[in-house]
């Protein structure tokens, strides 16, 4: 029996469509701009444009009157904090980062980016430690725009694109270390996540100021038990540090004894003396003393 044809299996070395030329290859770049003083030339020449038509005919009205509105495109106000990327006709002229009133090249179109200091906290996610338990983690990354041109055409939507690619960070590192780590080594950790996050950020010309874990907890399943295991191991140390200081305590009382001569302890008082003193240094709740009138033997 003759079987279909059907299209042939595509090779490893094929390349997903749209693959190249995916990134859009633009960096910022300075605009032509003039302050204030080129505003006013500019704002005195439309005015002499339409008054000059009344005094010498109305026939200048229609030219002069277009001149004057392709002149009157070339200002701009822009805040503190705030620059403009110009375009003309859709390509990139430049950036104006000039505060106040200012001109640039006439018919072009700009768009507000924001330079000011932002920050953010991520969601609260739920990540495997390097053991493999469950935490809670969140971060507050510190962020700046410092390509205007990148952070304009190179992604969609700059804030988002910082918010998705912060929490992705956030998991690699939290996957690289244990719960302790975590909570200890917080500079290292914190310095860890901003340059992780700025690798990520550098194609939208974002600049990393700082960013630090806010939320650190095992998550709720196993709260509990690690809690326990914390508390175990909590008192296994103290216990460690009573003992030693006890057997510390014994053979220094041992010691002076036999220095003084106080006591000629035989080897068996001296093995009941230090089992009572153990268990007077090491209970956990006061012991009753018990006076014995007659001999050990």
């Amino acid at each position: 029996m003759a079987t279909s044809p059907t299209s042939a299996p595509a090779t490893a070395s094929e390349k997903p469509v749209g693959h190249d030329g995916t990134n859009v290859s633009v960096t910022e770049k300075p605009g032509w701009a003039k302050g204030p003083g080129a505003a006013v030339g500019i704002l005195l020449l439309i005015i002499a444009l339409l008054v000059i038509p009344f005094f010498i005919g109305p026939f200048l009205l229609a030219p002069f009157g277009i001149v004057a509105a392709i002149l009157c495109s070339m200002f701009r106000i822009i805040s503190p904090g705030h620059t403009q990327v110009n375009q003309f006709f859709g390509r990139y002229v430049g950036t104006n980062r000039t505060s106040g009133l200012s001109v640039i090249p006439p018919l072009c179109t700009s768009k507000n980016v924001s330079v000011r200091v932002r920050n953010f906290e991520t969601a609260e996610l739920k990540v495997n430690d390097a053991g493999g338990n469950p935490l809670n983690i969140g971060a507050i990354v510190v962020w700046q725009v410092a390509d205007t041109a990148k952070a304009t055409f190179a992604v969609e939507n700059v804030e988002e694109f910082i918010h998705s690619q912060s929490e992705s960070a956030l998991r690699h590192v939290t996957t690289n270390y244990t719960y302790t780590e975590l909570s200890s080594s917080t500079d290292q950790i914190s310095g860890e996540i901003a340059n992780e996050v700025a690798a990520r950020a550098a194609l939208a010309g974002v600049e990393i100021i700082e960013a630090r874990i806010s939320t650190l907890a095992y998550a709720p399943e196993i709260a509990q038990s690690m809690l326990q295991r914390q508390q175990a191991a909590a008192i296994v140390d103290a216990r460690e540090t009573i003992v030693e200081g006890a057997v510390s305590m014994v053979e220094s009382a041992l010691d002076q004894l036999e220095e003084k001569d106080i006591v000629d302890l035989d080897p068996e008082r001296r093995a009941q003396m230090v089992s009572n003193l153990l268990v007077v240094l090491c209970s956990d709740n006061h012991t009753q003393p018990v006076v014995n009138a007659g001999s050990l033997y």
